[in-house]
């Protein structure tokens, strides 16, 4: 596939990729980002316990965040949850779903006053992986773990 020309001394390069970038620099950039600062946040959740309720709900909204980018603009998909939540019946696609459950849980940890920490970390962890697994496949870049 051509993607650009190039021209150096008259004389033209092609240059070609085997793969169509899946998505920009900018959400590329913003993604890899979001997901380590998820990673820094659980981290510093397990080392500092007195905080880790609020420091794990972070590294949960920095992990949707993660995804978000590598999926699309993040307005548009927030646009797009709100909008099926709003309907009366399930969203058939599957992506859509799993988004919606994601919310769910954001929502539903950032209302909890009593706190299992355990558990949240445990929801953390798994949210944090399924982010990074989403990231790295999207942007083809192995994240580094903390």
């Amino acid at each position: 596939m051509r993607i650009w020309k190039k021209r150096k001394n008259s004389q033209t390069k092609e240059r070609t990729i085997g793969k169509i970038l899946m998505m920009d620099y900018y959400r590329r950039g913003w993604a890899l980002r979001y997901l380590r600062e998820a990673k820094a946040e659980l981290e510093a959740a397990r080392k500092i316990p007195y905080m880790a309720p609020s420091l794990v709900l972070e590294a949960i909204r920095k992990a949707r965040s993660a995804i978000y980018y590598s999926l699309g603009e993040p307005a548009f998909i927030e646009i797009l949850l709100r909008e099926e939540g709003l309907k009366p019946q399930q969203a058939k696609d599957s992506v859509l779903r799993f988004l919606i459950e994601i919310e769910g849980i954001v929502q539903q940890l950032a209302q909890l006053e009593e706190v299992n920490e355990e558990a949240m970390m445990k929801q953390a962890d798994t949210l944090v992986q399924i982010a990074t697994d989403i990231v790295e496949t999207f942007t083809e870049e192995k994240v580094a773990d903390i």
